[in-house]
């Protein structure tokens, strides 16, 4: 099949075998898959002249952590005392009200794979959190976390999610998903959960209702192939998904940044060459994600617009904290107003939302703060 066909099949929203995926990725001219990815978002998305944002706030629980990710400069090991920190109960608060005072509605809560905070710390925390602040959303942990504290506590994942959702979880991240491929992961984490693991704690996400996002973390040690193989694992765990649960909401593909990194050491650096290749790949592969996101804290403004002429319908948070990717170099800032105006200028009207794609009023009023 030619990639003019493939294209056309993709553009009809009919799911790719794996061959014509290979072929739309590596063949097809950067130009015309953009051109085809922008027709299927201005035909799949509500209003094709609005593009969504949000605000929240990335905490980290804490920075022990001992998957030993090649491409993560925040982490350190339990033994490492002058580094390491849980967040305290008084952090929270302050940095919670803050976010309520900017027009926040939600905590993004990740840490690292804590070897002695089990089921039983995250049960008091995230209650703690929802009796300190009602109306505060948790989009927390991710897969790898999720699949960790089980181990660690002697639980199934099933019933570590049943039980952190009966705590206060609202809705799960994508984090950890780096590239799903095995050798992959051997290579840039290897002590981290696998990628048979990662995928089975989100289709049982999915299962017990759970609002859930997709991730791939590119540009590392993978092969072009793998990145596409990454975006027909998360198409097909979708059409897993039992009917009327969320499942995934949204795609967010963003670039290894690769400053003062263990890759970096060994010969690997940051390259943004791929990134409107990948976002119009991501639109059209994945036929049946709703959102994708642009990575504008890695990419920066100018790619982050040109992403929304590409398949991206979603400028994804201000993040009025983040510490995790800015350590490796990604040093990018945005306030509210800030990117609005960059949707403006890419010439898209901005809407606020929730983590459920839910538009929010803005300005708010003092009753929604």
């Amino acid at each position: 099949m030619t990639t003019d066909r493939i294209l056309d099949k993709a553009v009809r929203r009919e799911p790719l075998t794996r061959d014509e995926a290979y072929a739309l990725y590596e063949c097809t001219p950067v130009q015309e898959l953009a051109a085809a990815a922008d027709a299927v978002r201005r035909a799949t998305v509500a209003d094709p002249t609005v593009v969504t944002w949000q605000i929240d706030r990335n905490v980290n629980i804490t920075n022990v952590c001992i998957s030993g990710c090649k491409f993560c400069n925040f982490h350190c090991k339990p033994h490492d005392t002058q580094r390491a920190f849980v967040t305290s109960r008084e952090e929270y608060r302050e940095k919670i009200a803050q976010t309520l005072a900017l027009g926040g509605d939600q905590l993004l809560l990740q840490g690292g794979l804590h070897p002695q905070l089990g089921i039983d710390f995250y049960e008091e925390l995230f209650r703690d959190l929802k009796r300190m602040f009602p109306r505060i959303r948790l989009h927390a942990l991710g897969a790898p976390e999720v699949a960790h504290i089980a181990r660690i506590s002697g639980l199934t994942t099933l019933e570590t999610l049943r039980r952190l959702m009966a705590a206060g979880l609202d809705s799960l991240p994508g984090a950890g998903a780096e590239i799903l491929d095995p050798d992959v992961r051997r290579a840039i984490s290897p002590a981290k959960p696998s990628v048979a693991s990662w995928l089975a704690v989100m289709h049982e996400a999915h299962t017990l209702g759970l609002a859930t996002s997709a991730t791939m973390m590119y540009g590392h040690v993978e092969q072009p192939r793998q990145r596409v193989d990454h975006l027909l694992a998360i198409r097909d765990l979708q059409a897993r998904c039992p009917e009327g649960k969320p499942g995934f909401l949204a795609f967010i593909p963003w670039i290894f940044r690769s400053t003062g990194t263990r890759l970096e050491a060994e010969g690997i650096s940051t390259d943004f060459s791929e990134y409107i290749r990948i976002i119009a790949a991501s639109r059209l592969i994945l036929n049946n994600i709703p959102n994708i996101q642009a990575s504008w804290l890695t990419v920066g403004r100018q790619t982050a617009q040109a992403a929304l002429h590409s398949g991206a319908n979603d400028m994804g948070s201000i993040m009025i904290e983040e510490h995790v990717v800015s350590s490796a170099g990604a040093d990018n800032r945005f306030d509210a107003e800030g990117i609005q105006q960059a949707i403006r200028e890419a010439g898209f009207t901005p809407r606020l939302r929730n983590q459920l794609y839910e538009l929010r009023p803005w300005p708010l009023d003092d009753t929604l703060r």
